[in-house]
């Protein structure tokens, strides 16, 4: 029985005063976690500039381009034979005639390193792809090669069935295909950025000032009534101005 007075209290109506200090003590915390980060903000900006310097220093040290080019032929040949003719195309005996036409100042072993002839999904075309650090030149190998390849081949083995169905273009915009130098920066910048940030705050962890009213309340135990807050030098350099000028005007008056 409920007696006059008496009020009922449903749960679901009360205030959850802890989900509530909770949230306050997150958003004090990140407040402290900003102002930190504020207060040594050269810091972060420092170490992060040195890192992505030195990234795009180094990347013009070492940095060596390298271009590709590629031609590809038609070779009407059985699948037993097509192994075999793949294999051969990178053969000193073709790869001399493209260094002797081209003047190359390089063997046909090393030639041989530039140079990846595939089928394309296993059919009956090629192509013969160069890499090098000159642009124009990986096309005129890869042209020297199809060529060498077409005319020396009839008088290793009887077979002559073969067709360019395109050339590498020399003339075109050359791109090198092994660019990183903006990966490295990006990875450089966020790299010191996270030391420059675990740096900050491993400084202010050795730091052992009182910085805020919340840690005094923490020590102390006790809440803090007031604040003194801190003098501003211009605002009394102005003050005793205005003191000096009012006093020296009463001298005068009187």
């Amino acid at each position: 029985m409920l007696k006059a007075g008496d009020h009922l209290s449903n749960p679901s109506h009360q205030p959850n005063n802890n989900s509530v200090e909770e949230e306050k003590k997150k958003e004090i915390d990140l407040k402290e976690l900003f102002s930190i980060l504020k207060k040594r903000i050269w810091i972060v900006v420092l170490i992060t500039a040195i890192f992505t310097i030195l990234s795009a220093f180094y990347n013009n040290l070492t940095y060596s381009p390298l271009y590709q080019s590629s031609s590809r032929m038609l070779v009407k040949a059985p699948p037993e034979l097509m192994k075999t003719l793949t294999v051969m195309m990178k053969e000193p005996i073709i790869l001399g005639k493209v260094v002797e036409e081209l003047k190359l100042n390089r063997s046909p072993e090393q030639l041989s390193s530039q140079i990846s002839v595939n089928s394309i999904e296993g059919s009956q075309i090629l192509t013969i792809s160069v890499i090098d650090s000159n642009g124009p030149l990986t096309a005129k190998i890869a042209n020297a090669t199809a060529e060498a390849y077409k005319s020396e081949i009839p008088k290793l083995i009887d077979f002559n069935d073969f067709e360019v169905l395109s050339t590498a273009n020399e003339q075109r915009s050359w791109y090198p295909i092994n660019d990183t130098s903006k990966r490295n920066n990006i990875g450089a910048f966020i790299f010191g950025l996270i030391i420059s940030i675990g740096l900050v705050f491993f400084l202010h962890s050795l730091d052992d000032t009182i910085k805020s009213e919340r840690e005094i309340e923490k020590l102390l135990g006790v809440s803090v009534i007031g604040s003194v807050p801190k003098a501003n030098k211009r605002l009394l350099g102005k003050k005793k101005n205005q003191k000096n000028v009012t006093l020296r005007g009463e001298s005068v008056g009187s």
